[in-house]
């Protein structure tokens, strides 16, 4: 049995459908924070906090765990900055919870949902797993904290692991049923939505002075599926051990502009919405954009379904049908 902690959120739910496709026995670990109790459906499910070790305790003593895929934590880089403390609580004393809980009960397998975020502003693009870690948020700076808490728990209690650094998730499950729906929503294509539907009054371009072609932030987009799937052939290498503890990025390799996702957009939606220019935010890098080779070369892992088209028309589904049965 595999636990999922955040299994009920947007990538966990995603890979507790995918770890079901390939014969694995998911256990979903949440506390319904940002979590969708409809995403769980007759996955086993136990309600906690990782800031709770008598939840976990529950959690391990009940179910027979032979690896963990780690996805609970806070996410959200602007409220990093406001609520610093809160995100080190949840991201790295929450994660060591999981890690003692794991040691007392002789669980060695893990697979953490690290981000490009530790990575700050990088020097140079695509961004390999050895460029320096130069967090500029504190959200950042938690993902990197528990990086290195694995490495510690790797040599001192023969932990194996693999730090999964996402780029930009987004997409939406092609069987319909779940997607990305977040109370406090950031993500550009989901806003993008919102604006075509007529829930907001516009989308808004966050900066046009950016040194890229176009003038806009660049971003890797890689479909949630994907991403899904990279962490079940993960943890199958892990069980057979043919893999070393490492980070590994996963992305597409290529770069899309704001202005790129908003003309596939509105070339998918069939759709005309107000589009506002207006300054940068704080902590935004111009490009980010991974390097792939290592995730092919270690896990055989290359991104599938992750064209642009592809991504925006699965998120458009699921979005029309979401909001559509929900207002």
């Amino acid at each position: 049995m595999i636990l999922v902690t955040g299994g009920a959120g947007y990538i966990g739910s995603h890979t507790v459908r995918e770890l079901r496709k390939s014969g694995f026995e998911p256990l979903i670990f949440d506390n319904f924070s940002t979590g969708h109790r409809a995403f769980v459906g007759d996955t086993p499910c136990v309600e906690g906090d990782i800031r709770n070790p008598e939840d976990l305790t529950v959690a391990f003593s009940r179910y027979p765990i032979e690896g963990v895929m780690h996805f609970a934590g806070k996410a959200l880089v602007g409220e990093s900055h406001v609520e610093p403390e809160l995100y080190f609580e949840v991201n790295v004393t929450g994660g060591c919870n999981l890690l003692e809980a794991m040691n007392r009960t002789g669980v060695k397998r893990f697979i953490f949902s690290s981000t490009c975020a530790t990575y700050g502003e990088p020097a140079t693009v695509p961004i390999g797993e050895d460029t320096p870690q130069q967090p500029i948020s504190p959200y950042g700076e938690t993902k990197l904290k528990f990086e290195q808490a694995l490495k510690h728990a790797h040599y001192t209690d023969g932990l194996e692991y693999l730090s999964l650094r996402y780029f930009n998730a987004a997409g939406a499950d092609a069987d319909g049923g779940i997607g990305e729906d977040h109370a406090v929503e950031t993500h550009l294509i989901p806003l993008i939505f919102d604006a075509a539907l007529g829930r907001r009054k516009d989308i808004a371009i966050l900066g046009t002075d950016y040194p890229t072609p176009d003038g806009t932030c660049i971003r890797d987009y890689i479909h949630v599926t994907d991403l899904a799937k990279a962490h079940v052939m993960g943890m199958q290498s892990l069980i057979t051990g043919g893999i070393q503890s490492q980070a590994l990025n996963l992305g597409t390799g290529k770069g899309c502009s704001v202005r790129e996702v908003i003309e596939m957009a509105k070339k998918i939606t069939k759709k005309a919405f107000p589009v506002r220019e207006t300054s940068r935010r704080e902590g935004d890098p111009p490009m980010l954009v991974a390097a792939v080779d290592r995730a092919k070369e270690v896990l055989g892992w290359t991104a599938a379904t992750s064209d642009l088209d592809q991504i925006i028309a699965s998120a458009w589904t699921w979005h029309c049908h979401h909001f559509q049965n929900h207002e």
